[in-house]
């Protein structure tokens, strides 16, 4: 534990070090530029400043990443929910949309666990996002997501409105300590329903793990054996009690933030119209975008940056 931290604060400390080489090689060369009233080495440096604020807003984001877990691997889940298959047809577009944002981000990604809806779309999926503040980035994501479109799955072509849940946990690692009493634990097995070959669809190779005292329940059904996905399950048990505690303690520390919404239905966050027009609005930040195509492509750091810098002005105060 010690080494990661010392890690993250070498990274902090590199980052600015690099930053205050760069702005001294900037304000030298606009002492140059004026001592010598050059004025092509003052557009020089007008790029310079240019190029160099990409880099001064990165190292402010990472400085808001400065959780206990912000610069952890995540584990992402999304959950259909009212809206019936229009539901789940949406809860699997977030999967690729936040798949894509990974891949653009250079994570790696991982299912591990998937309950396919009957007719289209997905009831649920687990993911595993590895990358630095993976979780810092995909905490702003909690929540509840609506959509409004034309329902392909409407023959009079009529619009509805579908939610679906997202939620994220940090990816504990084996630095971190979480007691599990075995006694608090419901193991249960079952047949995979989801792809993976005749052995995984015809043995009880799946794992669903219930955490009695919290009533926290995490399943894997996704690897090949019943050892691999119980594994698997108590990783992401072992994250999700991390979490439970780390919100204990914030609920205790703030218990008056009116800021902090529950995740449960009817708070959604986020909003994605495509008709009668078409625009995405966090309801949190107010932070809007009409191309709604680049939005489920992936592009979200624009409204990831906007709650971060929210949740820094409220902890200022």
């Amino acid at each position: 534990m010690l080494l990661k931290e010392k890690a993250g604060l070498a990274r902090i400390v590199e980052g600015f070090q690099v930053l205050e080489s760069a702005l001294s090689d900037v304000t030298a060369m606009i002492d140059l530029a004026k001592e010598a009233d050059d004025e092509e080495s003052m557009e020089e440096a007008g790029e310079m400043v240019l190029a160099l604020a990409p880099q001064v807003r990165e190292f402010e984001l990472q400085q808001m990443l400065s959780g206990e877990a912000d610069s952890s691997n995540a584990i992402l889940e999304i959950n259909s929910g009212a809206g019936g298959t229009d539901a789940s047809d949406w809860a699997e577009m977030l999967k690729r949309m936040y798949l894509h944002w990974a891949d653009k981000m250079k994570f790696k990604t991982r299912v591990v666990d998937e309950q396919p809806h009957e007719e289209a779309g997905i009831k649920s999926c687990t993911l595993e996002i590895d990358g630095l503040y993976a979780y810092g980035y995909l905490k702003a994501e909690i929540g509840v997501h609506r959509l409004v479109r034309i329902s392909p799955f409407d023959s009079n072509s009529r619009r509805h409105t579908a939610f679906a849940s997202v939620a994220a946990y940090p990816q504990v690692d084996d630095n971190i300590e979480v007691d599990i009493v075995e006694s608090d634990l419901r193991i249960d097995t079952y047949r995979a329903s989801g792809a993976g070959g005749q052995h995984v669809n015809t043995t009880d190779s799946a794992v669903r793990i219930t955490h009695m005292p919290t009533n926290i329940v995490v399943q894997c059904q996704n690897e090949r054996s019943q050892h691999k996905n119980k594994a698997t399950a108590m990783k992401m048990l072992r994250s999700k009690l991390y979490q439970h505690e780390l919100e204990k303690r914030q609920a205790e520390a703030d218990e008056v933030n009116a800021n902090k919404k529950a995740i449960e239905w009817g708070s959604q966050i986020r909003s994605y119209v495509l008709h009668p027009y078409r625009m995405v609005k966090d309801l949190r930040t107010n932070v809007e975008m009409g191309d709604t195509d680049k939005v489920l492509d992936g592009e979200l750091m624009g409204f990831m940056e906007a709650w971060l810098v929210q949740q820094s002005a409220v902890e200022v105060e």
